[in-house]
């Protein structure tokens, strides 16, 4: 029960046509829905009523037998729709099965609440380590195979719990002879401790949900101002404009990156549930995807952008409606400042227009340009300003997550352990790379680097290596053959497939320490991080 799951980097790209022709046609990342020239695929509850009821029949109070009795995400219904049409050969067209999963996903999908732990899945963020979950033996019975959120995503009671437990022994009956399985009374605890923990934990019926079906649905229509961060290249910021278009929206973005580099993309997008936000489009001409959440109220959204083939490379997205009384700091081009230096340093928001700009004591801001959106300063530390973390203001807006510094006392490697896959080389699964970023930090009250009262200074300039983690990777010579690392910190796995070079004639895996070197001033600092990179991932489905 100590140990924990790593999901790191699940990707989108799948070699089997029929999934990935199955995946495309479910959750709409924007582009058009079906309107009513599309006739039955127009209409969810008759496609229910034509396609499923066959099987599911009715019960007494008028409900469908097991679809009624289930709320999921709108990747966790496209995943049901893929084992119909796959497994039970149910007839859908991929525009039918698009109509269906807005129809489950709006019907009996999740409350915000709800989803929130979990969205690091949906999102497709790499490098999440999950923790156990504490009730019962739910990490051994259910998360060995898969994430915890693909639990935590999905609502039922006490009897579905139990069917899916049937379910799932009867599609793959070795369940309980595999390991950690074959060490218990699998069946008897699966059978009834299990159902009765996770319809406790995860039930049918929740207050949440039903104050969100009542709830009003925001209209996020409009101009926003957006913030977010990739790592290995840094920060960025500006405007998106958001307009209805087609049964969904279709936005713009107009950003800059912390250099004033121009970034610019447009995207068309479907909200599912009411706050769901899944969008396809480009950003700096490259394709890629969105998943955000908005808020109860529609004035904000935050999530995750990745590349469509690439979904481990991405970065964050915040944003706000821009307009109203209230003044918000959403992100900086840099988090921090050497005292005795000065820096041009721009920040991205709402109501930024006004009010004065400050970085606390021992920092002056002279106003470089300003707007509504963003204010750029040249900000400028004595050589005696007191160390540590700042908050940022704008008038009365105020944020976190700045810091003044003389000099770092510690740098880490982030993440401190990652996966990349080996990929390409002819085959149909391209390479999986790992961004690694070197982040300075002071040390807190306790004077000892490493504890939790350090402060985290932000990411640094640094120079990368990579060596053997282990005496078996030494010996494998993993350095050799494993990859290569870059200057940002971005390492990129060799070619897929045996090597005749190496021992054995395996494949160009590896388990590797990597180190990410900062110098400051005089003194020369360095973290460490682990990465092993593997074989490629054959399946892949939206939640892992």
């Amino acid at each position: 029960m100590g140990h924990k799951r790593r999901n790191a980097g699940p990707r989108h790209y799948r070699p089997l046509g029929v999934l990935l022709g199955a995946i495309a046609g479910g959750v709409v990342f924007g582009g058009a829905v079906a309107t009513a020239k599309d006739g039955l695929a127009a209409d969810g509850q008759a496609l229910v009523e034509e396609r499923c009821s066959a099987c599911h029949q009715k019960e007494a109070d008028g409900s469908l037998h097991r679809i009624d009795h289930v709320r999921k995400t709108p990747e966790g219904w496209t995943m049901t729709l893929f084992r119909m049409r796959q497994f039970h050969g149910v007839a859908l067209s991929d525009e039918e099965q698009r109509t269906l999963v807005r129809h489950f996903a709006d019907r009996q999908g999740l409350a915000p609440e709800e989803s929130a732990p979990y969205r690091y899945v949906l999102e497709r963020r790499p490098s999440v380590v999950e923790e156990p979950v504490n009730d019962g033996d739910l990490t051994v019975m259910c998360a060995r195979c898969h994430s915890v959120a693909r639990i935590g995503l999905q609502r039922r009671d006490a009897d579905e719990w139990r069917r899916l437990v049937n379910f799932h022994l009867g599609q793959w009956p070795t369940i309980e002879y595999s390991a950690q399985g074959r060490d218990r009374k699998w069946w008897e605890i699966a059978s009834t401790e299990i159902p009765q923990t996770l319809g406790g934990k995860f039930p049918f019926k929740t207050d949440a949900w039903t104050s969100w079906q009542a709830a009003p649905k925001p209209d996020l229509s409009g101009r926003w101002a957006v913030a977010g961060h990739r790592a290995g290249i840094g920060s960025y910021g500006g405007t998106a404009t958001i307009a209805k278009a087609d049964g969904g929206y279709r936005i713009t973005y107009d950003l800059t990156d912390a250099a004033g580099k121009p970034l610019k993309g447009e995207g068309t997008s479907v909200v599912y549930t009411g706050y769901e936000w899944r969008g396809t489009g480009t950003l700096d001409g490259k394709p890629v995807r969105e998943v955000l959440a908005a808020s109860r109220d529609g004035g904000r959204l935050d999530g995750r952008w990745f590349l469509t083939r690439q979904d481990e490379v991405g970065g964050t997205l915040h944003a706000v409606r821009v307009g109203g009384n209230d003044s918000r700091i959403l992100g900086a081009s840099q988090s921090f400042l050497k005292a005795g230096t000065s820096a041009r340093i721009t920040l991205w928001g709402s109501g930024l227009d006004r009010g004065e700009v400050g970085f606390g004591p021992g920092v002056s801001a002279k106003i470089l340009s300003r707007g509504p959106t963003s204010v750029t300063v040249e900000a400028t530390a004595t050589v005696d300003a007191t160390p540590g973390a700042r908050s940022l203001t704008v008038g009365k807006a105020k944020s976190d997550g700045f810091a003044v510094y003389t000099k770092l006392d510690s740098v880490r490697v982030e993440p401190d352990f990652t996966i990349a896959r080996v990929g390409g080389n002819g085959g149909a699964v391209p390479p999986m790379t790992a961004q690694f970023e070197a982040v300075g930090y002071l040390n807190g009250p306790d004077g000892k680097p490493g504890t939790e009262d350090d402060v985290r200074v932000g990411p640094m300039p640094a120079s990368w290596s990579v060596e053997p983690f282990n005496d078996a990777a030494a010996q494998m010579e993993d350095v050799k053959f494993a990859g290569t690392m870059g200057r940002n910190g971005l390492f990129s796995p060799t070619g897929a497939g045996p090597n005749p070079q190496r021992q054995f004639g395996t494949n160009n895996i590896g388990d590797l320490k990597v180190v990410g070197t900062v110098v400051d001033g005089s003194t020369t600092l360095t973290g460490t991080g682990r990465l092993i990179s593997t074989v490629q991932r054959w399946n892949d489905p939206p939640i892992h």
